[in-house]
């Protein structure tokens, strides 16, 4: 069974742990150099964010790629972010878990449900997003199923429509629960730093 190897992966990477605005915040390196932050709800125990990093070609560091969590412009300041900015009306895709299903958000789209369609392309391991009136087309994958190398199922995949929000909604495979709660477990005994006491403490 394959679910293990990536949950040793993540035990066997360094990691350190900060507690601050009442989030758990986790950074994990890997042998091969990669990076993996992840910010975790305190109370619930939900994840919030999670961004990788992995050294460019000519082996500084790159830049943080965002898989799960509001998109976010390093680059900017607040001040040229306010200035600079995409069309307000350009739909935005996001991620946003809950506890027990994997959540994107497409905001600005505002064509009743009915012109929707999602589905699941197992072959190509991803989901598609289509509409009939040919305004929107989207492809994604799961990664979190990649890692643990399970297969899509399509009668997890549901989605709705409410404020010019597409909310697609897959719901988690019952290993992938079982690793997380393992791994919640795990980074609980982590001693983590609160913010303002200097350096993070490593695992």
């Amino acid at each position: 069974m394959a679910v293990p190897s990536w949950l040793e992966r993540l035990r066997a990477a360094g990691k350190t742990a900060l507690v601050q605005d009442g989030k758990r915040k986790i950074h994990y390196l890997f042998e091969d150099g990669k990076e993996m932050a992840e910010e975790y709800d305190i109370k619930t125990g939900q994840l919030i964010s999670r961004k990788w990093r992995q050294k460019n070609t000519l082996g500084g560091t790159g830049k943080w790629q965002v898989e799960v969590g509001e998109p976010t412009s390093p680059l900017l300041g607040a001040l040229e972010s306010e200035l600079i900015t995409e069309s307000s009306s350009n739909p935005i895709f996001m991620r946003k878990d809950t506890l027990s299903s994997f959540q994107w958000r497409i905001r600005n789209l505002p064509y009743p449900k009915e012109v929707y369609s999602v589905s699941v392309e197992e072959e190509q391991r991803c989901c598609v997003i289509r509409t009939t009136n040919k305004k929107y087309y989207k492809k994604f994958s799961i990664p979190d199923l990649d890692r643990y190398r399970l297969p899509l199922d399509a009668a997890a995949l549901s989605f709705t429509h409410a404020n010019n929000t597409l909310i697609i909604t897959y719901q988690k495979p019952k290993e992938i629960l079982a690793a997380e709660e393992q791994l919640q477990k795990e980074l609980k005994k982590i001693k983590a730093a609160n913010s303002g006491d200097g350096d993070c403490k490593t695992q």
